[in-house]
């Protein structure tokens, strides 16, 4: 089957969680609004609210954490019993939590406001986001490693929420550099995970290529050295 990927061709957002379930395993799919003419389709039956979506023959699906639950069996990035399948999307699921904590981070009060229409509130955001929500989420995936039974959050095998975290841990080092680097030394197994998955090949050739859209400012995970404050207590800030 040829997937076909429907997202904003600039930024990599909630579709690269996607693309790198697809790249991992070397199937053949079409991002289409990065190929020549593409554009979105109109699907009048299980209308998507928003990209990205999927569309694999005739079935049409939305929301990442949903893709990836219909792909993790197909591409092997999934447990074959139930229990794990369940387990593998409530994983996803935190990860798509968190992926809205670090958005708010620079748009705390809407999206559809610049960035300095509202710096004073993603000064205080990021603030709390640094002091408590990150570690919070580093603290549970380090300790669902640290129980596993393997190297993987699953166990010893690489599952779609492993693809995931490393594009968590990637983001926050290029938005957060300052504070991630402060606190990498506390979570050696997410740290080495992020590592191992970037050294994979196929995913290593994928990382290198042009398909790999650059982090940037149009993103989810934004750099705004204001908000990378060392300082720890949100008490303090």
């Amino acid at each position: 089957m040829r997937y076909r990927l429907y997202y904003w061709p600039e930024i990599q957002g909630r579709g690269e969680f996607i693309r790198l379930a697809l790249e991992y395993a070397g199937v053949d799919y079409v991002d289409v609004l990065r190929s020549r003419n593409g554009k979105f389709i109109e699907i009048k039956k299980f209308t998507p609210f928003a990209p990205p979506y999927l569309v694999a023959g005739k079935r049409v699906l939305s929301q990442t954490a949903n893709i990836l639950l219909y792909l993790g069996p197909r591409l092997r990035l999934a447990p074959r019993d139930e229990a794990g399948r369940l387990w593998a999307h409530q994983l996803q699921l935190t990860i798509a939590d968190w992926l809205v904590e670090v958005h708010d981070t620079h748009h705390p009060i809407g999206s559809g406001l610049y960035y300095e229409e509202q710096r004073r509130e993603a000064r205080r955001r990021a603030a709390d986001f640094r002091a408590t929500r990150l570690a919070k989420y580093l603290d549970y995936f380090e300790g669902i490693l640290r129980r596993s039974g393997g190297s993987w959050l699953l166990g010893k095998k690489l599952a779609y929420p492993d693809l995931s975290l490393f594009q968590m841990v990637a983001g926050l080092q290029y938005a957060f550099p300052r504070t991630m680097a402060r606190l990498e030394k506390r979570y050696p197994r997410t740290l080495s995970l992020h590592q191992r998955v970037a050294g994979h090949p196929r995913l290593a050739r994928y990382l290198a290529s042009p398909r790999r859209i650059p982090f940037n400012m149009q993103g989810i995970f934004r750099h705004y050295p204001e908000l990378d404050q060392i300082r720890i207590n949100s008490k303090k800030t």
